[in-house]
């Protein structure tokens, strides 16, 4: 079966200087992914009609569907949707409908009192050339126009907007304009082992895959997701290779396996004290919120996080915390005493079944020779037992922020499976 291959434009000078970071294309190359369409290239452009065209004619060269966001609005700088115009060789008309939907944004949902202006009347001239996508969340439609086999749409760069047209109109007909390939994938999360020591070890195994199957990895912060991806049309064969590639994989990788789902270190976290209804608390002072703010990422937090104390200042250490003068004196804040109390406090004032606790020198000042720069000590525990473990990171601040507070979530998902089973 043909492979279906497709490129994103994205469209904005925003997304250029930084302004706007571009979430659009990941969202919509993995919805693409998930129907058998494998996306080839993900371009962005400034608000200049060349460059578009440019990337326009570029695009389409290897990719079956062009998918474009950006641009639409009903300001000067938004020059999309004439320039699509005159690409296909159309010309701007005026759609009912459109028309319709714009008025009743604006009198029912918008509530605009006074007459509408002429550049929001305008959103609803269209090429007569293409087939009309109604955006049922902004005033901007959805285009699409077939050329040469190629099919391209336009989509507001509004990523609400973007969403519903891909979910309700998009997606739906590509299904019925081709034949799609099946695409399956599964992601292995290790942790604790180098992206070249762990290709080492799993080599044999990689270079012996059928020539359907790829392997990628995904480095990040000690954990390497390791995702395997295969390619066909008969999705119960496709599904038993899979699961038998996997199943090898794991055997390969089990010292350094965290999880065989495509979840980050929270979710596996968060995963596993769901599962068991547990809670758990941090206390933080190097990392100043960070693990805290990891574990409330995702919806439903608030069943198994209860809180956390940023005890960044000594004085908050010992107030809130019960850390010791002592403690903080003979051996100072970064410490496994130290660390150990804090983690004894958050059990004891948050009542959760288990703690975490962090305490470093994340940089560039504040280390010595005893303590240099990275040097970090958490601590994990429940009720029971509590432990402690110091680690030394090389890397600049934040990413000495981001190294503690992962190791941090995984020394936490170890103690509950070491633990709790």
């Amino acid at each position: 079966m043909k492979e279906v291959n497709a490129a994103i434009i994205t469209i904005g000078d925003e997304l250029l200087i930084g302004q706007t970071i571009d979430t659009n294309s990941a969202w919509m190359a993995k919805e693409l992914n998930a129907i058998g369409v494998w996306v080839k290239r993900r371009v962005a452009v400034g608000d200049n009609a060349a460059d578009i065209r440019y990337a326009l004619d570029e695009e389409s060269k290897e990719a079956d569907i062009i998918l474009l966001t950006g641009g639409l609005g009903p300001t000067a700088d938004d020059i999309t949707k004439p320039l699509l115009c005159d690409y296909f060789g159309g010309k701007m008309v005026t759609n009912d409908q459109v028309l319709e939907h714009v008025h009743y944004l604006f009198e029912h949902v918008f509530r605009r009192t006074g007459p509408m202006l002429e550049r929001n009347l305008k959103q609803a001239e269209v090429p007569d050339n293409c087939t009309v996508l109604m955006n049922e969340r902004g005033t901007a439609p959805g285009m699409w126009f077939e050329k040469e086999g190629k099919v391209y749409v336009s989509m507001p760069g509004v990523p609400h907007e973007m969403k519903g047209l891909m979910e309700k109109e998009v997606l739906p007909r590509l299904l019925k304009q081709f034949e799609m390939p099946v695409i399956l994938h599964e992601t292995l999360l290790t942790f604790g082992i180098g992206e070249s020591i762990l290709a080492e070890a799993i080599k044999d195994w990689e270079e012996a895959l059928p020539v359907n199957m790829k392997l990628a990895y995904l480095p990040h912060y000690g954990m390497v997701r390791l995702r395997l991806t295969v390619t066909g049309h008969d999705k119960n064969l496709l599904e038993k290779e899979l699961e038998g590639q996997v199943r090898q994989l794991k055997e390969l990788v089990k010292e350094w396996l965290v999880i065989d789902m495509d979840l980050n270190m929270q979710q596996v976290v968060a995963k596993f004290l769901k599962e068991r209804k547990q809670t758990v608390g941090t206390a933080e002072s190097c990392t100043g919120g960070y693990v805290a703010h990891l574990l409330t990422i995702d919806p439903g937090a608030s069943s198994n996080f209860k809180g956390s104390v940023v005890a960044y200042d000594n004085q908050v250490k010992k107030d809130i915390l019960g850390v010791s003068d002592q403690s903080l004196e003979s051996v100072g804040a970064v410490s496994e005493e130290v660390v150990k109390q804090m983690a004894r406090g958050v059990l004891k004032n948050l009542k959760t079944d288990y703690a975490l606790a962090t305490s470093g020198i994340m940089g560039p000042d504040g280390g010595s020779e005893k303590k240099p720069i990275g040097t970090v000590w958490i601590a994990v525990g429940n009720a029971d037992k509590i432990e402690a473990k110091e680690f030394h990171f090389r890397f600049d601040r934040s990413r000495n922020i981001e190294q503690t507070a992962i190791t941090a979530l995984n020394l936490l998902r170890k103690f509950i499976v070491e633990n709790d089973g």
